[in-house]
């Protein structure tokens, strides 16, 4: 009989000790594909051991590259040998961060052929910036069949100026991938200025690419005739520190969250200190001391420096334990509320017009069979368990899994009650929902 992994939590418990961040899953998503513009051996430090990350790793093996690693969460990666084919479908469909390849295998190859984005589903999110970027530089794009086809006319690229039409870290990132090998110079206009961002460019730069202006909305980059090996460390997660930083707050513990880098943070713990939280700034790391009584807010999620969307789920399971009305605004996606569903079985009372959500907070939560909508949204699912009384069982975890290194050993590290249980599946295709004492 197949079983499915779900996760098991009595809430009721503060989180309370330290935690260690991982490398940040938004930066290595792009450095690993851009990886094969590199003409020898690349050296990553710090890689998020994610399923993202293992699924890429594994398209680059599938085109010829040697993937070999050294520890834990340092690899190394030849893409000497590196050849043009069809990289893997059933991978590429399952993960957003495949769209990177369009840009990698068109410097380096001057073809590409890869999958529309998958991952998690949380409204449209077209690429059609990626395209207007991929086009100027001179290439021809097709989407068709579910699958993006392009190639380099005269088989490489040439630079561009490239006005973004809205902030977009996805085609910021994989524009600046393609523009690394081509010839001439290419500015970004309207980039994104997320920290990943930053580390790409920086990843790029430390195998001989000439980028300039990352962090800002003008990107410069200046075409180079091969990129060589080298060693990077990836930074840490901005997202999980933050995730690690609510579920703190939320379950009135102290967690002293390590390996962060605290401006990063700055619009997520400014927000944290208006609900009552304390949160202290050290060198690399923070703490945070959950208050005895939560303060609504008012969130409007933004490109960086303003407040991540991927944060906006986390905070919406933490406002439900605030007395009075919040009102969360999604400033970036247009179906980012479904969790509220989820919130909802759990007696959270939170109503949803359009990209506005508004929570009547101060409800108790109790445990209930919630689903993991998408990957954040699954974050939210466990920090709304971790407080509520009673089990919560969630559903669905591989979307957590995507993106939260060893998610369920870090939260019982912290002195969390969860665990992954194996449930079997009835012959029906439903799940039998057992209780786990």
């Amino acid at each position: 009989m197949r079983t499915l992994e779900k996760y098991v939590i009595n809430g009721g418990a503060p989180l309370h000790g330290e935690v260690e961040i991982s490398g940040a899953k938004n930066a290595a998503v792009a450095i690993i594909p851009a990886a094969l513009l590199v003409d020898g051996v690349c050296r990553i430090e710090n890689i998020p051991q994610i399923s993202d990350t293992d699924m890429l790793l594994t398209i680059l093996a599938e085109l010829g590259a040697k993937v070999s690693f050294i520890n834990r969460s340092t690899i190394e990666i030849d893409c000497s040998q590196a050849r043009y084919q069809d990289a893997p479908y059933e991978l590429m469909r399952k993960i957003r961060a495949s769209y990177y390849l369009i840009g990698s295998m068109l410097g380096r190859f001057g073809s590409a052929k890869t999958t529309m984005p998958g991952g998690c589903n949380f409204g449209v999110r077209p690429i059609d910036q990626h395209i207007k970027g991929m086009t100027a530089l001179g290439a021809e794009v097709d989407v068709r069949g579910g699958f993006v086809y392009a190639d380099a006319l005269g088989g490489r690229l040439h630079g561009a100026r490239i006005y973004l039409d809205k902030v977009s870290v996805g085609a910021t990132m994989n524009i600046m991938i393609a523009a690394v090998l081509a010839s001439g110079r290419t500015i970004i206009e309207n980039a994104a200025r997320e920290p990943h961002i930053v580390d790409l460019a920086n990843f790029l730069n430390s195998m001989g690419a000439d980028v300039r202006g990352a962090g800002t909305d003008t990107i410069k980059v200046n075409g180079v005739d091969k990129l060589h090996g080298g060693t990077y460390t990836i930074i840490p997660d901005q997202i999980e520190a933050g995730t690690y930083m609510v579920a703190a707050a939320a379950t009135g513990g102290e967690v002293l969250v390590k390996n962060v880098i605290p401006k990063h943070l700055e619009c997520i713990s400014a927000k944290l200190r208006e609900t009552g939280t304390i949160v202290q700034e050290y060198e690399d790391s923070v703490l945070v001391k959950g208050a005895s009584a939560l303060r609504r807010v008012n969130i409007k999620t933004m490109p960086y420096p303003g407040f991540p969307t991927d944060m906006q789920p986390q905070m919406g399971a933490l406002l439900c334990l605030a007395r009075g009305t919040s009102v969360i605004t999604e400033g970036i996606y247009d179906n980012r509320f479904k969790y509220v569903n989820e919130l909802r079985k759990m007696g959270a009372e939170v109503q949803v017009d359009g990209r506005i959500a508004i929570i009547e907070g101060g409800h108790p939560l109790t445990g209930a069979l919630v689903q993991a909508c998408d990957l954040r949204a699954g974050a939210a699912m466990v920090i709304a368990g971790m407080v509520a009384s009673g089990q919560t069982v969630v559903e669905d975890i591989h979307f957590i899994e995507r993106g939260y290194e060893n998610f369920v050993g870090k939260l019982q590290s912290l002195g969390a009650d969860i665990e992954i249980v194996n449930f079997p599946e009835e012959p029906d295709g439903s799940e039998k929902i057992l209780a786990i004492s």
